[in-house]
């Protein structure tokens, strides 16, 4: 435990190639958080969530009456797409255990800095006029905004562990 707890800091100094591909790993364990998270989202979705999506939906409908007759696809692609994406993250994060590379890192970490800054810039703006009220519960707001900050710092100790893992490969082979 101790280990994973040092290949996950991102200012730990990485000597050996063990210490580099657990540090490269830490990004796929971001991603596996992740993927945690959004099962819980589904399950949120499929369950209480759904009568305040629905609601959502209505009092998008009621501005546009043209989409009147798409809540209910809508709702629904909503879900499917979220199950989409959720095993498209099993998949990189399964990609990331067993090859590490600083692709999966870099592109994840961007997504998850546009993912933080879109929540908090959409929590500064709730109650402002024109904009809809939150759908969803503070719990959810607040843990994910907390799995974001976790899973930057995760990412940024993968890409440190896959760039360094990579430096020592490099000079293995021209040794």
């Amino acid at each position: 435990m101790t280990d994973w707890v040092r290949a996950s800091n991102p200012t730990a100094p990485i000597t050996n190639e063990a210490e580099a591909t657990a540090a490269a790993r830490a990004s796929a364990i971001a991603i596996f958080l992740g993927v945690l998270w959004g099962i819980a989202g589904i399950v949120y979705l499929m369950t209480a969530g759904q009568p305040a999506m629905e609601a959502a939906m209505a009092q998008a409908a009621a501005e546009s009456p043209e989409m009147a007759g798409m809540t209910g696809i809508m709702t629904q692609a909503a879900l499917w797409m979220s199950v989409g994406f959720v095993v498209i993250q099993l998949i990189l994060g399964l990609v990331q255990w067993a090859r590490p590379n600083i692709v999966i890192p870099i592109i994840f970490l961007i997504l998850v800095l546009f993912g933080l800054i879109s929540g908090v810039m959409g929590m500064m703006m709730q109650g402002q006029e024109d904009m809809p009220e939150a759908t969803m519960p503070a719990w959810q707001v607040w843990g994910g905004l907390v799995i974001m900050i976790v899973q930057t710092l995760l990412h940024i100790a993968g890409i440190r562990g896959a760039r360094q893992l990579d430096k020592l490969h490099f000079e293995a082979a021209n040794r």
